[in-house]
């Protein structure tokens, strides 16, 4: 029951307690709220709550049974507080919980605080940082509303149960200082132990609190051992250089001698951002040699739209980007790209420095310097209805080498102009008709098997006719069978070089087109038919499957695919796709190219699984040998791909990369994590097994241990925290 206070009572308590800014509940059920001297915001006042207050003398109030006092943002419950005026001071008898405005817990069994809880003493304390990181003390010491000290302390982010009262890892130290502003933790004579051991000892320690989101100062290291640097330690030091910008150095040193410094520099800017990544190496790899590589990027939102980005890849040597795991890629480009995209209009210009890492591949006969443009703009409403598409085009690409054919340099404008339209018939036949117009001019040099220039006009025309038929059963499914036949005709044209269509396919997405080359230099010719057959069953058990046949035929084969085996022919392959989607979220997918004998050039099955625990993608391809591809023996290879969730904590990954022609793995890969309460395990073991001039076959293994409650990135398992019970 609440205490019922005369009129005469109130009015002196609320003179005795407006030095300490409090508001006392004087009637049951109403409050009295009185303001504290000198403030004038409503959220400046204070409330006290309590089943019980009397006045002792004529400077104490003393409030008992399920006490709270509310005063600028912190929440404070008690058994009993007695207030001494003449001090402003409250003592205090818990057990004590108070919650501060930025959400700091502090727990205690007695106390003795000021009048607005910003400075005093509780004792046989816990404090909880952002509900992550516990610190227990005999004595806790609040200063100025910033500082806390803690006496003989103990800080851990783990679960401490009756069962289990020594926590996974813990720091003891004399005195522990937290900066509130700051929001750093500063420990004097700390000692760090696991499972109750000591490890380490440090006379000064600083650590971030757990709601710091940066902060500069030493991040997690990484322990790793490969083949050919041995064991080595990386050591990770992050600097805050102002709000928008941060360094990363990170030294790493190896048993097989590697003396390595990697660095990332980011910077936000209002109207964008950038990354560099890059390292500098001395090793025993390379004796006598500095290796190095960059890699940077950015992008930027420019006025009316545009974007503009970037991105520089460059390296000392072939090897080193794979000796130290830094990036996989064979093939690196440096490039600059301006862009706007727009509902009915395209502007893009773009350029590319390559550098090839393939001890196959010679740079100097490579097309290294590569630029693109392109304006593409839809019109709607014509006066023939439909819609027009009209583009301009510019591509060059630059050999460095001086010999003829093998240094050959391009250079093209292109403008096309394209209509399409359809209809539908009232029997459903939906009949589609195109046009298109190719005006282009080329210049080639350093070749003479083609002339200087070369200027063509190539015009296409097709008409499409799709007839969809769908019916429904009486248990519910329904079946589209749709047959499709697309007559096309282009003329044949002046020859060019082909130097962007060296890589045409045939799949569903192109089926249907005016051309199958990839590129602006090469245009598909002649009178041919592209036909295909689609089935959809869709199924009320929740399944559904879908089935592509097609292919296409010519009038007269004029050896435009020659060595594409899959197009080559006055018919090309046929291309199979069935997808088949069942519940439980399982789906498989399998597309194929085979000629009239079932002679199969390419086939790809991939399986795809996922549930909570479990997400699994597995992939198989066999491509036959082709010259004209680059492809010198067949391909056939196995990928797995999976990640299972072992437990709550507990989560593993594997990839797999299998060659059946060789019967050996090209790659495997390993991973296990732990992420608990208060610590996060990462461990992976790894096998590249390829091999080249440049790099040798290597195992590799990495271990990183992060400790959660520091930082706000180190939050650990939330789903664990805090539960004895699990």
């Amino acid at each position: 029951m609440r205490a019922l206070l005369s009129p005469a009572h109130a009015a002196l308590l609320a003179a005795t307690t407006l030095g300490a800014g409090l508001i006392l509940p004087v009637t049951a059920p109403a409050q009295m709220l009185v303001p504290a001297e000198g403030r004038a915001a409503e959220n400046d006042t204070a409330m006290l709550i309590a089943d019980r207050v009397e006045i002792a003398g004529d400077n104490r109030l003393i409030a008992s049974g399920a006490v709270e006092v509310l005063v600028d943002g912190i929440r404070l419950k008690a058994q009993t507080i007695t207030y001494d005026a003449s001090a402003d001071q409250l003592t205090i008898d818990g057990p004590i919980y108070m919650v501060t405005d930025d959400g700091t817990i502090l727990v205690a069994s007695q106390a003795e605080l000021s009048d607005d809880l910003q400075n005093g003493i509780l004792r046989s304390a816990r404090m909880v940082l952002a509900q992550q990181l516990q610190l227990a003390a005999t004595e806790i010491n609040r200063v100025g509303g910033r500082y806390t000290q803690l006496y003989k302390a103990v800080a851990s982010s783990c679960t401490v149960c009756a069962s289990n009262p020594v926590p996974l890892w813990q720091i003891r130290a004399e005195r522990i200082i937290h900066d509130e502003d700051a929001q750093q933790l500063y420990f004097h004579n700390a000692r760090f132990e696991i499972a109750g051991v000591p490890v380490f000892y440090l006379p000064r320690l600083r650590l971030p609190d757990p709601s710091l989101e940066r902060a500069t100062g030493l991040l997690t290291p990484e322990f790793r051992s490969t083949d050919q640097l041995g064991f080595g330690i990386k050591l990770p030091y992050f600097i805050t250089l102002g709000d928008h910008r941060d360094l990363t150095v990170t030294p790493y040193l190896s048993s097989n001698f590697t003396r390595t410094v990697e660095l990332r520099y980011r910077q936000a800017f209002r109207n964008g951002d950038i990354e560099l990544n890059g390292a500098i190496t001395q090793d025993d790899i390379l004796d006598d040699e500095t290796r190095a590589y960059l890699f940077a990027e950015g992008a930027f939102d420019l006025p009316r739209d545009f974007e503009l980005t970037f991105d520089i890849e460059t390296v000392t040597d072939n090897g080193y980007l794979l000796d130290y795991d830094y990036s996989s890629k064979d093939r690196l480009d440096s490039a600059i790209e301006l862009q706007r995209v727009k509902r009915d209009e395209l502007m893009t210009a773009e350029f590319v420095n390559y550098y090839s890492l393939r001890s196959t591949e010679n740079n100097r006969t490579q097309p290294t310097l590569v630029f693109d443009s392109t304006w593409e703009r839809r019109f709607h409403d014509t006066p023939l209805g439909g819609i027009v598409t009209a583009s301009l085009e510019g591509h060059g690409h630059y050999r460095s080498s001086e010999v003829d054919d093998e240094g050959r340099d391009i250079g093209r404008i292109a403008a096309t102009f394209d209509w399409q339209r359809d209809w539908v018939t009232p029997n459903g036949l939906l009949i589609e008709a195109e046009t298109a117009l190719v005006l282009d001019h080329t210049g080639i040099s350093q070749d003479d098997d083609f002339d200087s220039t070369v200027t063509r006009a190539i015009p296409a025309a097709a008409v499409e006719l799709r007839w969809p038929l769908l019916k429904s059963t009486s248990g519910g499914a329904s079946h589209l069978l749709e047959p499709v036949v697309q007559l096309v005709y282009s003329p044949d044209t002046d020859d060019v070089p082909n130097d962007e269509s060296t890589e045409p396919e045939l799949d569903e997405g192109n089926l249907f087109s005016l051309s199958r080359f990839p590129g602006g230099d090469q245009y598909e010719s002649g009178l041919r038919a592209n036909v295909g057959l689609g089935w959809t069953r869709h199924d009320p058990a929740g399944w559904s499957m879908g089935v592509t046949v097609g292919r296409i035929l010519r009038a007269e084969d004029l050896g435009e695919f020659d060595g594409y085996e899959p197009l080559e022919g006055q018919s090309s392959d046929w291309l199979a796709a069935v997808e088949l989607d069942l519940p439980g979220n399982v789906g498989l997918t399998n597309r194929a190219l085979f000629d009239d004998g079932f002679g199969f050039s390419k086939n790809e099955l991939r399986l795809d699984y996922a549930n909570d625990a479990l997400q699994l993608g597995t992939s198989y391809i066999w491509m036959a040998e082709s010259e004209a591809e680059g492809i010198d023996e067949d391909v056939s290879e196995l990928t797995v791909d999976s990640t299972w969730a072992l437990s709550r904590s507990w989560q593993s990954e594997v990839d797999i990369r299998y060659d059946f022609e060789t019967d050996r793995a090209a790659k495997a890969a390993l991973g296990l994590t732990y992420a608990g309460d208060c610590v996060s395990v990462d461990l992976s073991l790894s096998r590249r097994f390829t091999s080249s001039t440049s790099v040798e076959p290597t195992t590799s293994f990495d271990l990183s241990v992060q400790l959660a409650g520091f930082g706000s990135g180190n939050s650990g398992n939330a789903a664990r925290r805090r539960n004895c019970a699990g």
